[in-house]
């Protein structure tokens, strides 16, 4: 179970920084190297700008979020004998990844709602 937690929250971590390079690279709207976009939010510039602002700063804290509990991970990983975890810990694993996933996928809910979308 610690071997999944680590993979799940590296993984996390590694798709949210690779979002958050889209964002800063300028590519969230374009449509082969970036993110299905509303129309009206590629069109215009303004907007195009501000949806690769939130992509990239929301997506770089996403990815460093997921740093932490890769350490208490480690550790446990490495431990001779290895214990369980408990349940309180894995529930609080567990609320903390989605928030982590609910921050990851925060700006791109904001640029549907950008672009006129429900």
């Amino acid at each position: 179970m610690i071997y999944v937690l680590f993979i799940g929250f590296a993984l996390l971590g590694l798709v949210s920084l690779l979002a958050a390079v889209t964002g800063r690279r300028g590519l969230v709207c374009d449509r082969r190297r970036g993110y299905e976009v509303p129309a009206a939010v590629a069109a215009d510039p303004e907007l195009t700008r501000k949806a690769n602002a939130l992509v990239a700063s929301w997506c770089a804290r996403a990815a460093m979020l997921s740093v932490p509990p890769l350490v208490p991970l480690v550790f446990a990983m490495s431990a001779d004998e290895q214990q369980p975890l408990s349940l309180t810990a894995l529930l609080a694993l567990a609320g903390y990844g989605f928030l982590v996933v609910v921050m990851g996928r925060y700006p791109f809910e904001r640029i549907k709602r950008m672009g006129g979308g429900s």
